[in-house]
């Protein structure tokens, strides 16, 4: 949202012109109003709700930034929302925004929706936790019996088209609603007005289950090139459908969540949190982080002598740490996006280790040899930290990358976000081993 017209809209909404306002709303998308009542305080942006039609105020409501929304419907009626915007919602958006409402606002709200069948979608739909496909998907759709004949297909299909925004695909059920098939709209032109429907469908339609994991339903999308899937029950019968821009919208949340994972926020957090949440999500691996430091200020303790002798030691102190903790982060990362993208299964554990000891193994030689080289010009043959810096490189390297895909692998048997195995936890692991090792080796060559 531009600044300059933010700052005029605020302006206008102080100054109570109403038709102003109006007049600039006509020609934003509602992608852009919903953008700019993120902008706004909340009575700001009930002032803008006022203007909108309920068409548009729906879909701004949906496109709105999600606690800002909450915070926002707070100032609004239970009965405003039921009939001024969910008459105009999908379900499965009606779900999103009523989904973490207190339990006597969702009655509220439900108990105002005059669409009886519509009310009754949105509390089966609450039953699915949201990270499946029941949670996300839709019920609106095109539905025609697999026995009507074309001319019947094409009047129940203009019926039910009447009342959405867009239609993906015609789905064709049995007697019982369980799905047969989908219905390719260039066949109704093609073939005989007398033709069944079921002599003309694309028969055994790539499906999931009401209760596959959103992961599993965003690959089969993308694997099968898919604009919307039809959702069934145990017995095969149509429930509903997820649109790839939903699973999309999953993605991306997802996507926030591993990044904060991996980041060393314990929670999922937006800028827009108090003060009280972003401390309470960030200080838990801080102080992990810590200890960590207080532990590695331990082994330098108890190598005192050794460092008081070779005082040159400390000056690679920062490389032994940051190579480990960067070698671990790389690793455990390319596991964690293997994982995810399915590329990469738990059971194949051996495999990857053996895979990523090979990779290690070269860069570790690369690397050391650089230092080695560095070392032997500047402290010459008969200095400790010339040979004691690229022996520990190289098997901090190795440790680090064997430990980096270990430890996410290991995560995802045991049915545990990997991706907290990109962040802090590696870098403080490998940084902590790291120290023990450059120390140890160096005693050993007889510091």
């Amino acid at each position: 949202m531009e600044e300059e017209l933010l700052n005029t809209i605020k302006n206008l909404i102080e100054q109570k012109e109403t038709n102003k306002v109006k007049e600039l709303l006509s020609d934003l998308h509602h992608a852009d109003i919903a953008e700019l009542c993120n902008e706004l305080k909340p009575e700001q942006a009930r002032f803008v709700y006022i203007l909108l039609d309920d068409e548009t105020a729906a879909d701004v409501l949906v496109a709105m930034d999600e606690d800002i929304r909450n915070e926002f419907l707070h100032l609004i009626p239970s009965e405003i929302i039921a009939k001024r915007f969910f008459d105009y919602m999908d379900t499965d958006d009606a779900v999103e925004i009523i989904r973490d409402m207190d339990d006597e606002k969702k009655e509220e709200i439900l108990s105002h929706i005059e669409d009886l069948e519509q009310a009754g979608d949105i509390v089966d739909l609450l039953k699915y936790d949201e990270d499946v496909a029941g949670g996300i998907m839709g019920t609106e759709m095109v539905v025609v019996n697999e026995n009507w004949s074309m001319p019947e297909c094409l009047i129940q299909m203009r019926q039910q088209a009447e009342d959405m925004d867009e239609i993906y695909y015609v789905y064709i059920v049995d007697d019982v609603e369980r799905l047969k098939g989908v219905f390719p709209l260039k066949k109704m032109i093609t073939n005989p007005s007398a033709s069944k429907v079921k002599h003309v469908m694309k028969k055994d339609p790539i499906a999931v289950h009401v209760n596959t994991p959103i992961d599993e339903v965003v690959q089969i999308i993308e694997k099968y090139d898919l604009v919307a899937v039809p959702v069934v029950d145990s017995i095969g019968r149509l429930l509903g459908r997820i649109t790839v821009d939903d699973a999309m919208d999953e993605v991306r949340e997802q996507a926030e969540r591993d990044y904060q994972l991996a980041s060393g926020l314990s929670k999922d957090i937006e800028t827009t949190d108090s003060i009280f949440q972003q401390t309470s999500a960030r200080l838990p691996w801080l102080i992990i982080g810590m200890l960590g430091g207080i532990g590695n200020s331990v082994i330098l303790g108890n190598f005192g002598t050794t460092l008081a002798s070779h005082p040159e030691m400390a000056l690679f102190i920062p490389l032994i740490g940051g190579t480990g903790g960067n070698v671990g982060t790389q690793s455990s990362a390319i596991v964690v996006q293997g994982l995810a993208n399915k590329t990469l299964e738990a059971k194949d554990i051996t495999k990857q280790v053996f895979r990523e000891s090979l990779v290690a193994m070269i860069n570790a030689a690369i690397i050391s040899l650089i230092v080695y080289g560095y070392n032997l010009f500047r402290f010459g043959t008969a200095a400790t930290v010339t040979y004691s810096v690229p022996i520990s490189l190289f098997a901090v390297v190795m440790f680090a990358s064997i430990f980096g895909t270990l430890v996410p692998m290991t995560l995802e048997k045991l049915r545990i976000d990997p991706a907290i195995a990109t962040g802090p936890f590696i870098s403080i692991t490998n940084d902590i081993i790291g120290m023990l090792l450059y120390m140890g080796i160096t005693v050993l060559l007889g510091a």
